[in-house]
């Protein structure tokens, strides 16, 4: 498996640009939609919040998606985040466990 080298494309990303913006909805608009504040969204949709799961299953229902979509593009930028922050980060040595 070859390693990606970009960073996933965040699920606010996506939102805003293949959702709000062609449908002409404002973040604002949004956001009363769908039950959250109009800073928050528009963190989400900035990169400067993660998309948690209540607002990703909100989110869904607002548009006729799936919640899961929403979670796996959040799931993307979280791994490819771990990956970055560990580095070279190697685990130590294990015990060694004899077979019963």
């Amino acid at each position: 498996m070859t390693k990606r080298k970009r960073r996933p494309t965040p699920p606010g990303t996506l939102l805003f640009e293949m959702y709000l913006k062609p449908r002409r909805i404002s973040v604002s608009r949004f956001a009363a939609a769908v039950g959250c504040s109009r800073k928050h969204m528009s963190a989400i949709v900035n990169d400067r919040a993660r998309l948690e799961p209540d607002l990703a299953a909100r989110i869904a229902r607002a548009l006729g998606t799936s919640t899961r979509l929403w979670l796996n593009l959040q799931a993307g930028i979280d791994a490819h985040d771990a990956e970055r922050t560990l580095g070279r980060w190697k685990p130590g040595a294990l015990p060694h466990v004899e077979a019963a």
